[in-house]
């Protein structure tokens, strides 16, 4: 698994990053086909000043790519709530690829007696 953590107009500290690595892990514990995860945080210069802490994860997994932003007043509290987020969608997905279907019980051919 490939795994890019960046910023845009910030700069990803230490901690930020060990705590989108625990913050993936419960990703990563549910399904383990990742190919390739990118996480880029960034502040946005807008005049007002709540909602600019943003935070975008694109998701690669075999046949499919998952991309979910979230943005917050608290970088940290985007990315709980972009965790969240990528966790429902990843068990969606995951139920999606899973075989579902049973298999038809063979027949028993009744043999005359």
């Amino acid at each position: 698994m490939n795994l890019t953590i960046s910023g845009h107009h910030l700069d990803v500290t230490p901690a930020l990053r060990e705590y989108v690595l625990t913050k993936l892990d419960r990703v990563t514990r549910h399904f383990d086909q990742v190919v390739d995860i990118n996480v880029l945080l960034s502040v946005e210069k807008l005049k007002e000043k709540e909602r600019r802490q943003k935070a975008e994860v694109t998701l690669h997994v075999k046949g499919k790519d998952i991309f979910i932003e979230q943005t917050n007043e608290d970088m940290y509290a985007a990315i709980d709530q972009l965790m969240d987020k990528l966790d429902r969608q990843v068990c969606r997905h995951k139920d999606k690829v899973q075989d579902h279907h049973h298999a038809a019980p063979k027949r028993i051919d009744a043999a005359p007696v």
